[in-house]
Parts: C-alpha cells; sequence; structure tokens
C-alpha cells in the first residue's frame, strides 16, 4: 500500500502540530496569569529607609532629575545612589537612626536595597526617555508622589492601561516645561490637545500600537 504522505510532508505536519501544542501552552499560560495577577495598588512596601517623596519633592522642592539622574537619557529612571542622598544627609539629620542604613552603605559601598513600587514584567519594554521627551509627565504615571509620605502605586500599568494612552496620546500630554510638575494639567479643548500632539509628532498612533514597541 503506498504512503499517504512522504517523508518530507510528515515532517511538516509534526512541526505543525509542535507549533499548535506550543501555541496552547502559552495561550494557557497567559490566560492563568491573567487570571491570576494581583495588582497591588495603595499599598506601601516596606523600604530599608522610610523614604518620604512628600518631604523632598513638596517640602523641600526637589526636582525628580535630581534623584532619579537618567529618566531623560535611559529606559531606566535611575535609584539614588548613596553619594547622592548624602549630599545632603551627611550634614542634615545624620545621626537619625533612620538614616542608618544610609550611612552603613556608605561605610561598606553596598548599595541600599530599595524595594521597586513599579516593576513591569520581564516580557515588557519600557524607555523612560522616550515618553518624558514625548510629552507623558510623571504624574500620568506615578500620581501625585509630592503628596505622598511613603510611596505607593497609584496606576495598574496593565497592559489595556498602557493601550489607552498609547490608543489617545494627546490627553496624556504636557507642554515640555511641565513634564515634571507635580501639579495636574489644567482642561484642554480639543485643538490644545491636537497642538500638543503635533508638536511631539504622536498624530498618528500606528506605532504606538505595534505589538513590537513594547513587546521587543
Amino acid at each position: 500500500m503506498p504512503q499517504t504522505f512522504s517523508r518530507f510532508d510528515t515532517l511538516v505536519i509534526k512541526l505543525i502540530l509542535l507549533a499548535l501544542i506550543a501555541l496552547a501552552a502559552i495561550a494557557v499560560a497567559v490566560a492563568r496569569w491573567r487570571m491570576t495577577y494581583q495588582i497591588d495598588l495603595q499599598t506601601f512596601p516596606s523600604q530599608p529607609i522610610p523614604f518620604s517623596h512628600k518631604h523632598h519633592v513638596s517640602d523641600d522642592g526637589i526636582d525628580c532629575r535630581y534623584c532619579h539622574t537618567s529618566v531623560e537619557k535611559s529606559s531606566f529612571a535611575g535609584i539614588p545612589s548613596t553619594k547622592i542622598c548624602l549630599t545632603c544627609h551627611s550634614q542634615l539629620f545624620k545621626d537619625a537612626a533612620a538614616l542608618a542604613p544610609l550611612h552603613e552603605s556608605a561605610r561598606t559601598g553596598k548599595p541600599i536595597e530599595w524595594v521597586r513600587v513599579h516593576d513591569l514584567p520581564d516580557f515588557v519594554y519600557f524607555d523612560h526617555s522616550i515618553h518624558v521627551h514625548k510629552g507623558v509627565g510623571c504624574i500620568e504615571c506615578h500620581g501625585r508622589v509630592d503628596q505622598m509620605p511613603l510611596m505607593t502605586r497609584v496606576a495598574p500599568l496593565t497592559m489595556q492601561w498602557c493601550l489607552e494612552c498609547h490608543r489617545d496620546p494627546a490627553e496624556h500630554l504636557h507642554a515640555p516645561d511641565r513634564v515634571f510638575s507635580m501639579e495636574p494639567p489644567q482642561a484642554r479643548n480639543a485643538a490644545e490637545r491636537d497642538a500638543l500632539a503635533r508638536f511631539y509628532h504622536v498624530q498618528s498612533t500606528r506605532r504606538l500600537t505595534d505589538c513590537s514597541t513594547c513587546h521587543r
């Protein structure tokens, strides 16, 4: 009896079946992740030092970029080094018990192990620099950190949440001199929103919603 399929055909069929099984496994894993993924909003992770953004930003008027030094030039905003903290705290409150981990870090050279509050999955690519250069203010993702005695997460940072902005960025854009401001933007009419979109060259959202933009 002649063979129905050649060896090549059989190999192709096996490869297709393996690909379908792999896709099914990925789909199941993603579905389970979406069902079990917990978004910890309004919680306050325990930190080595109870750092207050409210005090440093609102009371002392420190700009975001003083501590987050790479936010304008890198995908990472950057966590302030011990040296940056000591520009003030080598003199101010240097004997405070709460700052003991800071001085221990300076003595040993071991960085302070801060707990990330905004932590995206490893399969998501996010670049701080492109967002701030395109007029997306810190407040859009991080909220009013100038009113937070302890840092907490106010946005879910889910795919759908990000896509809402990518599909209509004009609603979330700030003038260049307001990107790092903690004041909520004033209500803008359609013409003002369109003007900001043209200024930042984001009138077209096709590239913003491509899969490869965030998944590389």
